[in-house]
């Protein structure tokens, strides 16, 4: 959200905003959360990866994690609805319905393109915050959240690689398990290239300075290099570093984005 309002003319923002959409954003993917590890309780008792979550660990009952769950989704729409506006909220249900319903319940079960459809959850959070301080529907903040779900399948694919044993024991057909280590790597590589072309592309939108422009091609290389590693030698290993180096990706780029906007 302030990156929103550092890029966004004429927006105001103030801090009990910020804390007030910053609590709804937190229990709003808070709450996704619990709901998705409550449906897939089932499957996560298989994988060594989520076995030892709270649910199928028995830390937790599944009865009580869907109160919880439920309550918290609840509070994450009221919040803005009522303390901020519509839009906000509106945005916040579209995002946890995508989460828990299309993507968890519907998709991840049933088809490898689950966190294709289930990635637009993934953008909802900058709409969430632009619908707090201005237009949520101009260039820059569809861009904004478009470049959160074009960096999805980078993310979530290499680490599915990763569990690809974890995912064939609980017949969940993650795009690797479907079509194989060779077909998956390769569409990491197309959908790093893709990414790391469209965090540039901000300058369509927006002007941005020089160093926005250059960290984003460096943090574009960087993916860029590994899903090519992983690409030729298809190994967990590499996987798995491509996986921890798109964690702070996305962090990083706003990061920036916003300083270069605050001086």
């Amino acid at each position: 959200m302030v990156v929103a309002y550092r890029v966004t003319p004429g927006a105001t923002i103030s801090l009990s905003m910020v804390v007030t959409v910053g609590i709804a954003l937190t229990l709003g993917s808070a709450s996704a959360d619990v709901l998705t590890n409550y449906h897939d309780r089932d499957i996560d008792a298989m994988m060594k990866r989520t076995m030892k979550r709270p649910i199928p660990s028995g830390d937790i009952s599944p009865r009580a994690a869907l109160a919880f769950g439920l309550s918290m989704a609840a509070l994450s729409v009221a919040i803005p609805l009522y303390l901020v506006n519509a839009a906000s909220a509106g945005f916040m249900l579209v995002g946890l319905l995508d989460n828990v319903v299309v993507y968890s319940l519907l998709m991840k079960r049933r088809s490898w393109l689950n966190i294709i459809l289930g990635g637009f959850s993934g953008g909802m959070p900058v709409l969430v915050g632009y619908a707090a301080v201005g237009n949520p529907f101009t260039p820059i903040a569809l861009y904004m959240s478009a470049l959160v779900m074009v960096w999805i399948p980078t993310h979530i694919w290499s680490l599915a690689i990763f569990s690809k044993d974890d995912y064939q024991a609980a017949k969940v057909p993650m795009l690797p398990v479907v079509f194989g280590d060779r077909i998956a790597s390769i569409c990491v590589a197309a959908a790093s290239a893709m990414l790391a072309v469209f965090s540039v592309l901000i300058f369509l939108f927006v002007s941005v300075s020089i160093f926005y422009t250059l960290t984003a091609l460096a943090l574009g290389t960087l993916v860029l290099s590994y899903s090519a590693k992983l690409a030729l030698d298809r190994t967990r290993t590499t996987a798995w570093t491509l996986f921890k180096i798109t964690s702070p990706y996305l962090m990083m780029l706003f990061l920036v984005l916003g300083v270069t906007f605050w001086f």
